[in-house]
């Protein structure tokens, strides 16, 4: 593709040779010559060796040599362009004969894919343009949106409903019971988990995830939220539209999340909890108390400049334990001798 579509495509502005011909995307330390790469930031990083034809920049850059196309945000575009030079979505196969489809399946829609060995069962209804994977289990009543994509091995159990244009990885379930019991003559009584799971339009879930059925009600994944591998979501949680749950995150039973969230890896999120809209928290800390706004870490949460102010006092422990000692060795011989 010549710049000068690409310029088009992306509604750029392009300083350089509008007939260069790009082959490819690349990150910026390895593209080469026929490549069209990024740039995150406004200058070149230390120590790169430029040799892509051509670069994505917010703003041109005097001091470089090749072609520029200048758009608002070069990541977005970089990867607009990986979808439209080597994402292609596969053609419709129809429903395999190694399928299995129950008796009183609602229905499956237009130009839907189903592998084989996958199981769609009674109550189910797929929509439009979906691919359902091979290995793949869908409970009964169980709704399934347009242009979907269900990875090979996902279990989705009874009562669940998923929107338009949801990923899940392989590995994930979602709908298994929430963790729920009472205690009661000496052994754990089941608490039976009835409820369901939405998720909304436009969510991505990851590889090998749980998410947990409620109790009562449902457990609820809002619009646009994307959830990294590995990430457990417990019964009657609510997660708001366009959060970010990073890998080995866990969400105890009804907390909820606002808007625009942002866990890191490996967060903990104790049962009760309210999260307000637009909240970060660092990687492996743990949220006890609700927070209404900023960004916090360690555990338990503490707004990050004092959380900084305090690791760098954590970090001086040793030299200020060591001085301790000197000290009390001092007043120890200055007692001595005053007793003498």
């Amino acid at each position: 593709m010549t710049l000068k579509k690409i310029t088009e495509y992306l509604k750029g502005e392009l300083r350089g040779d509008p007939e260069l011909t790009i082959s490819g995307v690349e990150g910026i330390e390895y593209a080469q010559a026929s490549d069209i790469t990024f740039l995150r930031t406004e200058k070149l990083p230390e120590g790169i060796q430029l040799r892509a034809g051509a670069i994505l920049v917010r703003d041109f850059l005097n001091e470089v040599q090749i072609s520029q196309i200048r758009v608002k945000n070069p990541q977005y575009a970089f990867a607009r362009l990986l979808e439209l030079f080597y994402v292609k979505k596969p053609a419709p196969r129809g429903i395999s004969s190694q399928a299995f489809i129950e008796e009183g399946v609602v229905g499956i829609g237009h130009d839907v894919t189903v592998f084989p060995f996958a199981y769609i069962s009674k109550g189910a209804k797929i929509g439009d343009n979906t691919i359902i994977g091979p290995h793949v289990f869908i409970g009964e009543d169980t709704i399934i949106g347009n242009d979907c994509m269900i990875y090979p091995g996902v279990v989705i159990r009874e009562r669940v409903s998923i929107g338009n244009r949801v990923i899940i990885h392989s590995g994930t379930v979602i709908g298994s019971d929430g963790f729920g019991y009472v205690f009661e003559e000496g052994r754990h009584y089941k608490i039976p988990q009835v409820g369901g799971v939405i998720i909304e339009d436009d969510v991505e879930i990851g590889a090998n995830v749980t998410v947990d059925r409620a109790t009562k009600g449902n457990t609820i994944i809002m619009k646009g939220t994307k959830i990294d591998n590995l990430v457990q979501i417990a019964h009657n949680v609510k997660i708001g539209p366009h959060s970010i749950i990073v890998a080995q995150t866990g969400i105890a039973g009804s907390s909820e999340l606002g808007s625009g969230v942002i866990l890191a890896g490996q967060v903990g999120v104790a049962d009760h909890i309210k999260i307000g809209d637009g909240v970060k928290i660092g990687a492996q800390s743990g949220i006890m108390e609700n927070l209404s706004s900023g960004t916090y870490f360690g555990t338990p949460t503490l707004p990050h400049r004092e959380w900084f102010r305090l690791y760098a006092l954590y970090k001086r422990l040793p030299e200020l334990f060591k001085k301790i000692k000197e000290l009390e060795e001092k007043l120890n011989i200055i007692e001595g001798r005053s007793e003498k």
